[in-house]
């Protein structure tokens, strides 16, 4: 873990996309996408239908060695509204497991409205905690400092000849998208005028890599 301040907060940023606020003891993750490899497949394009049960063993890998308290979903947590229905009885055993240790709440996304059965965990549209907004999408609006989800940044950058793509939080003085943490998740540019409008700036990437977080300025 990378520690960084954010609007008088100290946070520490995950490699694996993930933040642990440990003032309240508190994960964060954006976009899991359960079940995004059945929506496919229910459409006749079939992917190995192994995709919630990784990022549920991502995430308890997470949850055994920072031990949080809560855990927030900042959205899109399910592929669909009818995903949690289609969890496989091992991956609901996983994802109950994990919300009967912690205080775990669901942020509503646009994927996942009103996501049915989620196998525990409260659910809200958004929540403020200790003075920062926990929401799905970015807001240009919001006055309050604001973690979010929704776009799934990735840094792209050529290093000796070759196209590098790294999932990154892309960040301002008020604001912090945090890149998809599910493991089908694509990525959009964190240099896309869409994140930029959504944060009222380009802000900037930040990569978290073993002791270090690198920095990435972001054009306009």
């Amino acid at each position: 873990m990378v520690p960084f301040s954010f609007a008088d907060h100290a946070l520490f940023a995950l490699p694996q996309g993930a933040l642990f606020w440990p003032a309240r003891r508190a994960l964060l993750v954006a976009d899991l996408h359960f079940e995004k490899a059945s929506w496919f497949a229910s459409f006749g394009q079939m992917l190995p239908p192994y995709d919630s049960i990784a990022t549920l063993s991502d995430l308890t890998a997470i949850v055994d060695a920072v031990d949080p308290a809560e855990i927030w979903c900042l959205g899109d947590s399910f592929h669909d509204s009818a995903g949690s229905g289609r969890l496989p009885p091992r991956a609901q055993a996983m994802l109950r497991a994990l919300t009967a240790r912690t205080h775990w709440t669901w942020v509503t996304g646009n994927h996942d409205p009103a996501p049915g059965d989620h196998h525990g965990g409260a659910v809200v549209d958004e929540a403020r905690l200790d003075g920062l907004v926990l929401r799905h999408e970015a807001d240009p609006a919001e006055p309050c400092p604001e973690l979010s989800g929704h776009f799934h940044p990735k840094l792209r950058v050529q290093v000796r000849g070759r196209h590098v793509s790294r999932r990154c939080f892309v960040a301002s003085a008020t604001k912090i998208v945090l890149p998809a943490f599910g493991a089908l998740t694509g990525g959009l540019d964190a240099a896309h005028p869409e994140i930029a409008r959504a944060m009222g700036c380009a802000g900037e990437a930040l990569v978290p890599v073993e002791d270090r977080l690198l920095r990435f300025a972001l054009a306009a």
